[in-house]
């Protein structure tokens, strides 16, 4: 069972209304994504297309997420995430309508899932601070777990409906259900208090706010090691995106029930690894080790998922990918969280989302590419191969960290753009790996 202090945030009104909201937005954004994957399918055998969804679905990630880092930090936060859903919104409805009128082809649902990306790529920042001035910092903590359980959560019971609704109403039922949650979160953002506090930084302009994350990533080399070991994980795990579903739709011929049933296994897997699992494996063993053990899963998931053709232990696999996932992206979070001072934490986390989204965009076309080549089992098999190399060449790229950042950096951010300043390696010696 989890912890009670894992619920108390619940007991806060307003994030109680955002939480009830983003779940169930969050349920028809899953279903959304799987009506679009089996609409893809229905008009195209190209598994390079299906693959090519996550690529454009994660590009916006890495195109705008610190633009978007910087707008959340200067404008009024609250207002920003109410615009994007309203976007959110239309580019979903209007998804509804060209299904409806049968004029659907797989690059306007390539647009589609680019523009819904570009929405969430800017919403990211915002949201997190929002949530952030909502809920008190005793509440934090489980502000940050509860978001997290949303996700599994909408990954988990999205799927099945969508698998269920498909062949009764069609995708594009779904597509509109997903548009009206949109508005839903829209009204419960409209229900919170303004912020009493100035959210913009008058001190500094654009460009300025970008230069600050360019010197702190700069001469902090415990970020470079976050964003490396980031990098490195996504560029793998976005082989799950990339071809889970190929395999699923071509190799194993799923019907649209079945193969929401198998975003629901990895959704339950992440479940069981945020619930059960990661608490018991963080008391007994390092960062370092935690996030080792859970990329061993992952790629004990990738080899089965290679070479089992029996639809039920498919699933199977799609779990222990999603345990694996969740822990080893649970560590890589936290591990940002500690080298990062609050006074840029908006802009560092936008940095973290746009290298991590710029990965899966370059692995999604790297292993879509593959599948095309060599087959989408020769693929998953080789990414479990190379994962397991990487794994062993990155063991250097330690997260064991302590220590407070806002010590650790004092002098980081006064840093100027005189060429006399020292260099990444100079500071080295100040923050040791």
């Amino acid at each position: 069972m989890t912890k009670p202090s894992t619920w108390r945030a619940l007991r806060n009104p307003a994030f109680r209304s955002l939480w009830i909201a983003t779940v169930i937005s969050g349920t028809w954004v899953a279903a959304h994504n799987e009506a679009a994957t089996w609409s893809m399918n229905l008009l195209t055998g190209s598994p390079v297309l299906i693959s090519l969804m996550a690529t454009v679905a994660s590009l916006p990630f890495f195109l705008f997420t610190l633009l978007a880092g910087v707008l959340a930090d200067k404008v009024n936060r609250q207002k920003l995430v109410c615009a994007i859903n309203v976007w959110l919104a239309a580019m979903a409805a209007g998804l509804a309508v060209l299904a409806w009128l049968q004029m659907l082809n797989p690059y306007l649902i390539l647009a589609s899932v680019f523009l819904l990306g570009v929405g969430f790529a800017f919403n990211a920042p915002a949201w997190t601070s929002t949530v952030s001035e909502v809920v008190s910092d005793g509440e934090f903590p489980s502000a940050a777990t509860l978001n997290g359980l949303q996700l599994n959560i909408s990954g988990i019971i999205g799927p099945v409906l969508a698998g269920f609704l498909i062949p009764l109403v069609g995708a594009n039922f779904v597509f509109a259900l997903n548009a009206s949650c949109f508005l839903l979160v829209v009204l419960a953002i409209r229900r919170l208090k303004q912020p009493t506090v100035a959210i913009a930084l008058p001190s500094e302009t654009f460009f300025k706010s970008l230069g600050t994350v360019v010197r702190y990533v700069r001469y902090v080399p415990r970020l470079q090691v976050v964003l490396a070991r980031n990098f490195l994980f996504a560029l793998f795990i976005s082989v799950i995106p990339a071809l889970m579903p190929a395999v699923g739709l071509k190799a194993l011929h799923m019907s649209s029930s079945q193969l929401g049933f198998l975003f629901t296994s990895l959704g339950a897997g992440s479940v069981i690894g945020a619930v059960f699992v990661i608490s018991w494996l963080r008391a007994r063993f390092s960062p370092d080790s935690v996030t080792l053990l859970a990329n061993l899963l992952i790629v004990l998931a990738y080899v089965l998922m290679a070479f089992v053709r029996q639809t039920e232990f498919f699933f199977i696999a799609a779990a222990v990918a999603g345990v694996g996932w969740t822990i080893s992206a649970s560590e890589l979070w936290v591990a940002a969280q500690r080298v990062m001072p609050n006074r840029v934490r908006g802009r560092v986390n936008a940095t973290v989302i746009m290298i991590s989204q710029g990965a899966i965009t370059l692995g999604s076309v790297i292993w879509g590419s593959a599948a095309a080549m060599l087959g989408a089992g020769t693929s998953l098999f080789t990414a479990a191969v190379l994962f397991l190399i990487a794994l062993l060449l990155s063991r250097r790229l330690s997260i064991n960290f302590v220590g407070n950042p806002e010590e650790r950096v004092s002098g980081v951010l006064a840093i100027t753009e005189d060429p006399r300043a020292p260099t990444s390696t100079a500071l080295t010696a100040w923050f040791p790996s």
